[in-house]
């Protein structure tokens, strides 16, 4: 018997979950080196699927660290291959969409992605939708005629060609989507939904990202910072999404370099008592983009969405000069 009372056949995995899952006073949370190390084996099947499963909801029930999450996505960038930060990129902005929950309505935050497309941003968005939802990003970008990407190769191509580009994590990265495949199994989100908002595939400058719980915004912001992306924007939105519910304020938090700062969103409509929009249907939504419905609450949402991403993509730009912009783009298309 070994000093810690192992056995010497231990898997060597083992280790990592020793480290988080020993208790309260002796566990403690994996550096970010450890973190990548752990990850990474995660990545290359080198852990049993038991211990993945152990590991993420180890996590998932003391809360990842911010040094944590930035060695996940370094590990998970470092497998794909995926280029560094601060090299030149296809993309501007990095849209993820990873809310696995229920649906409760169509995603208005498409077209504000694609308005920012009108505007010369290139938005590049990535999600794990079921592509048979009809309610997913996925459905209705190819109900408006968007292909789906089938790999980076393709996906550069329809940026240049639409400034928009929708990529699903089954082509993006398999190892990941195995991952987010687990959760029926573990009944929780895990920190792969948090690293999967941060892993900027294509090392755009920007990222949005829309958060379910408020305190994630923290872990996000320095998570984003350990990691040196240029600029990115987190708040709570609709289902988890980066998508505004413009009947309330809305705390966003930028991240600039090492630094990030809170900014303050009024409501767009209503009283600001927080009332919850209420559910579109697919169809709706594409007969508010053609012109052919009215919806001030919907379009109020692509709106104020759209804002945000426009603050987060051009440094400098106010929010009131965002939803000016964002107005007359709704208007021209």
């Amino acid at each position: 018997m070994d000093e810690d009372g192992t056995g010497s056949g231990e898997h060597p995995f083992a280790n990592w979950l020793r480290i988080v899952g020993k208790g309260p006073g002796r566990g403690r949370a994996l550096d970010r080196q450890e973190a990548r190390d752990a990850f990474a084996a995660i990545l290359e099947r080198r852990a049993e699927d038991l211990q993945v499963g152990a590991f993420l909801l180890l996590l998932r029930y003391r809360g990842e660290t911010p040094e944590e999450l930035a060695g996940f996505v370094e590990a998970a960038r470092n497998h794909h291959g995926w280029p560094p930060l601060g090299g030149p990129s296809a993309a501007d902005l990095d849209w993820p969409s990873y809310a696995t929950g229920p649906s409760r309505g169509a995603p208005w935050f498409l077209l504000s992605a694609l308005l920012l497309a009108r505007a010369g941003v290139r938005v590049l968005m990535h999600g794990v939708q079921p592509p048979d939802n009809p309610r997913s990003a996925e459905a209705i970008a190819a109900r408006l005629g968007l292909p789906t990407a089938t790999g980076p190769s393709e996906a550069a191509a329809h940026l240049r060609d639409a400034g928009f580009a929708y990529v699903p994590l089954r082509f993006m990265a398999p190892a990941l989507d195995r991952l987010m495949g687990m959760r029926p199994l573990l009944g929780l989100r895990t920190p792969v939904n948090s690293l999967l908002k941060l892993v900027n595939p294509a090392a755009a400058p920007a990222v949005i990202q829309g958060v379910f719980h408020p305190p994630y915004l923290d872990l996000h912001a320095r998570a984003a910072a350990a990691l040196g992306q240029p600029r990115s924007s987190v708040f709570k939105g609709g289902r988890g999404e980066a998508e505004r519910n413009p009947l309330k304020a809305c705390t966003v938090r930028l991240q600039h370099g090492e630094a990030w700062s809170d900014l303050e969103w009024p409501p767009l409509l209503g009283s600001g008592r927080g009332e919850r929009p209420e559910p579109a249907s697919p169809d709706h939504l594409l007969a508010v983009w053609r012109r052919e419905a009215e919806d001030p609450v919907g379009e109020a949402s692509v709106l104020g969405t759209a804002a945000i991403a426009l603050a987060t993509a051009r440094p400098g730009t106010s929010p009131e000069d965002a939803l000016r912009t964002a107005r007359e783009l709704w208007t021209a298309r």
